[in-house]
């Protein structure tokens, strides 16, 4: 095994550059297809929309999924998550994007918790563009009602406090890096996008009707749907758990937790 403790600054320097190529390589060396498969209706206990501006709490259970639509292509919607048996280990956002080695979270990839496991899959995503980095807005983008307070407000009714919100996710949120490194708005998300989690974990859930921080239009412009389902059990090769080592690794985790 090797010794990290004995590595000099260069070697610790080119290990990352290693394992970072290694994840770049595996990435480009698979391109899963967005399908969405039909849901049975009777497999359907949740659903509903989330009018411009306002949120929801959710409950999903181990192996659940949850469909989340964007029919108008209004400028984002923030999403936290936290482990419902224990309120304790939460979504980590810079965990999910530093072990994944991208900021790109889309088919395939996971959302890690602040214990190193696997809180939800992304099963099917069309694309639009998820930000782990710079979340919703907040009362300083706008007046109205803001993710960072719906995020806080959804967390209270699950008997929680505003220590307890981390930095969220903010989906249907395209931005990029210019080439002074800054953080940009790249236009709003195509109507009908949509992204399919399915729940590693009981989950407990808010989601938020409300613009990303950079988005130019600081109201929401649509809905934003949700369908919560019974899905099919994932299968032991199911892409999510093997899509990176560090994603396997995290469900090696998950498997140890529910061993107990």
């Amino acid at each position: 095994m090797l010794d990290l403790d004995k590595l000099t600054p260069a070697q610790y320097r080119e290990r990352y550059e290693a394992l970072q190529e290694a994840a770049r390589a595996r990435a480009a060396s698979t391109k899963p297809e967005a399908t969405f498969a039909d849901i049975k209706p009777e497999d359907i206990f949740l659903e509903d929309a989330i009018p411009p501006g306002w949120y929801v709490n959710l409950r999903l259970q181990r192996g659940a999924a949850l469909r989340i639509a964007n029919p108008s292509g209004t400028p984002g919607a923030a999403f936290f998550m936290w482990n419902a048996a224990d309120m304790s280990e939460r979504f980590n956002a810079g965990d999910t994007t530093k072990l994944q080695w991208t900021t790109n979270l889309t088919t395939g990839r996971v959302l890690f918790s602040d214990m190193g496991r696997v809180l939800a899959s992304i099963v099917v995503d069309t694309g639009a563009g998820h930000d782990s980095i710079i979340g919703p807005n907040g009362p300083a983008q706008t007046q109205t009602r803001n993710g960072r307070d719906n995020l806080r407000s959804g967390a209270a009714k699950f008997g929680l406090s505003r220590r307890d919100v981390a930095p969220a996710l903010s989906l249907f949120s395209p931005v990029g890096v210019d080439g002074q490194g800054v953080m940009r708005w790249r236009g709003n998300p195509p109507p009908g996008a949509m992204v399919e989690l399915r729940a590693e974990m009981d989950l407990l859930i808010v989601l938020s009707n409300t613009p990303h921080a950079l988005s130019p239009v600081q109201q929401a412009t649509g809905p934003i749907s949700y369908i919560a389902w019974h899905a099919p059990t994932a299968s032991a090769n199911d892409l999510c758990r093997h899509f990176t080592e560090e994603a396997a690794r995290g469900f090696i985790n998950n498997d140890r937790y529910f061993a107990k």
